[in-house]
């Protein structure tokens, strides 16, 4: 069984990170820190250890649930229906094309495969993306400081995590399909092939695997 106590502290870390994704969104920090112990909490309660899985990858999508529910549950930040559906159009369309190539699509190609215009993309892109924060805060010299954020590299270990947790929950034959699909770039037919298994029935059941992944990261 885990130390509580030790993985708690050890884990502090990741759920900082985790709330710093949402920072300067609507909700005051310490709120987000609050639902994001509360995620550690019933990580901890839940994690199966005989899963042979890293405790931080188990705790990331519970700390990342319980704060996305504080906007869930009436979260003052608001965005608009259209862009919101459109935002996650890009969002399924990225993931999608991070499985088969390994990089997001660019702004040309999201407004050309969804028939927008790149202001819309760029719009939908913005809101949900993490705003600049221009804090009220001066240097010794009374100059204003802006804080300008920086690429997060703890983002893009999130997401790999995240991805490879999902893939890891994924039943044998559906990590098969996967992997030959994106990892092998094998065609269907070659899949279905390998598998014994139809060109058909292999589109299919792609499908239904991707929807699968981006309903666990999303969690």
């Amino acid at each position: 069984m885990i130390n509580k106590n030790d993985t708690a502290k050890s884990n502090m870390g990741l759920v900082h990170a985790c709330c710093k994704r949402f920072a300067n969104k609507g909700i005051e920090y310490e709120e987000l820190f609050s639902a994001g112990c509360l995620g550690l909490v019933k990580a901890m309660n839940n994690f199966d250890e005989e899963r042979n899985l890293q405790f931080s990858t188990y705790a990331f999508p519970v700390i990342m649930g319980e704060i996305k529910r504080l906007f869930r549950d009436g979260g003052t930040v608001k965005v608009g229906r259209t862009l919101k559906e459109l935002a996650l159009k890009i969002y399924k369309l990225n993931n999608e094309n991070k499985i088969r190539n390994g990089t997001e699509l660019s702004v040309s190609q999201l407004a050309q495969k969804l028939d927008v215009t790149e202001e819309k993309i760029i719009d939908a892109l913005n809101c949900v993306r993490l705003p600049m924060s221009l804090t009220a805060e001066y240097d010794e010299d009374g100059n204003p400081q802006l804080d300008i954020p920086v690429n997060d590299i703890q983002d893009e270990i999130s997401e790999k995590l995240s991805l490879k947790e999902a893939i890891n929950q994924l039943d044998e034959n559906d990590k098969k399909i996967i992997d030959l699909r994106y990892y092998q770039n094998k065609t269907q037919a070659q899949t279905a092939k390998t598998l014994d298994m139809t060109q058909v029935q292999v589109s299919r059941r792609e499908r239904k695997i991707l929807g699968i992944i981006r309903k666990k990261m999303s969690v």
